[in-house]
């Protein structure tokens, strides 16, 4: 990364290495450099942040500006802390304990001047991570976090920004309590970044299967002279679906169901006691 040095870095830290006519530069090492401002829309450069623009900012901290953790030049994230003159890398500064916030302004803190939590929590024995299960802190510290809603909930910094991470903005909330608007607050302020987009889960498809609805007759003999693919709206050849698992399908003449018929079970619903149907023919 052109800004902060850096190659070897956990992405889920510095998000995605942006590459392109010359530049390589980490997302967040972008959004949080004091020197830059997103002047074009998001099609343009990286996340609107122009290339002249960057090439200017690269060439302004490598000539003057040393990171105070490691000391090395090109540092660009400045403390907003009263009065604080700490400039550090993004990755040196998450390495130190310092918070850097997703929203608004993004601002960055140093760790003397970073956000804390002041929610009243008490650990009933050795409380652990909801999302690992490893031990966390015994009070609440950068790297260990608690919902503000039910105060039950713990995690280590680290486990709660995967989660958000792949759950996102529409999806996020309180592992144990399902708080949205509080949790999502103080996630925000204490700086886990929250991607505006749907969950992962949603944007690969993984579960694109469970919204298919089922096309075709299931019976054990279809009596359809068009083929078990045939679905008419009205009539003996109307597709009915289960009633209850909604995976099995028959046509309403394969399964002797009435003419007005709304709801039908296939034979393994209605071995389990689903209710009243008629299961297609074996």
């Amino acid at each position: 990364c052109g800004l902060c040095q850096r190659a070897d870095v956990d992405p889920e830290l510095v998000g995605e290495l942006c590459r392109q006519d010359g530049l390589c530069i980490h997302e967040n090492c972008l959004y949080h450099a004091s020197g830059l401002s997103q002047r074009g829309n998001d099609a343009e450069g990286f996340y609107g942040f122009l290339f002249p623009d960057i090439w200017q900012e690269l060439k302004r901290v490598a000539q003057k500006v040393r990171c105070c953790i490691c000391r090395l030049p090109g540092a660009s994230v400045t403390c907003r802390g009263r009065r604080c003159r700490r400039i550090f890398h993004f990755p040196c500064g998450s390495e130190r304990g310092c918070v850097s916030q997703f929203f608004g302004e993004f601002r960055s803190f140093c760790w003397q001047h970073r956000p804390v939590q002041r929610v009243r929590a008490a650990q009933e024995e050795q409380t652990p991570c909801l999302i690992c299960l490893e031990a966390v802190a015994g009070r609440p510290c950068y790297d260990t976090l608690v919902c503000p809603a039910c105060a039950t909930a713990w995690f280590h910094r680290r486990c709660i920004q995967g989660q958000a991470l792949s759950s996102a903005l529409h999806h996020f909330c309180c592992p144990l309590c399902r708080d949205v608007a509080a949790f999502q607050d103080e996630m925000f302020r204490l700086g886990i970044k929250i991607p505006d987009r749907d969950a992962a889960w949603e944007l690969d498809g993984s579960f694109a299967d469970l919204y298919e609805q089922r096309g075709s007759c299931d019976a054990g003999h279809c009596l359809c002279p068009a083929g078990r693919q045939q679905a008419e709206e009205n009539g003996p050849w109307r597709l009915l679906l289960c009633s209850s698992c909604g995976s099995r399908g028959t046509h309403q003449r394969c399964s002797a169901a009435e003419d007005a018929a709304e709801s039908w079970h296939c034979s393994d619903c209605s071995d389990t006691g689903s209710g009243p149907s008629r299961s297609a023919p074996a």
